[in-house]
């Protein structure tokens, strides 16, 4: 199956604010962690929902990119 592709506009409408998906991008990949308790309310201790998060995770997360695995892919991002 293929997924669908979304802009960053796209994806910054799922914040948990303006809709209720909870979306985070991540190495071009899109994940809902809406599921996640930690995630409630589109904000997850300093980062946010509706964005990529690559960076951010990369460079200063105290965990690896492993904890995606639990969280089901929605698409991908537009490059």
């Amino acid at each position: 199956m293929e997924l669908k592709e979304y802009t960053r506009s796209q994806l910054a409408l799922r914040n948990g604010n303006d809709r209720h998906e909870i979306w985070v991008a991540y190495k071009g990949m899109i994940y809902d962690v809406g599921s996640s308790r930690l995630w409630r309310n589109g904000k997850h201790y300093e980062h946010w929902a509706g964005q990529d998060l690559s960076g951010e995770l990369d460079n200063d997360a105290p965990h690896n990119a492993n904890v995606f695995d639990k969280f089901k892919i929605v698409g991908k991002l537009k490059s």
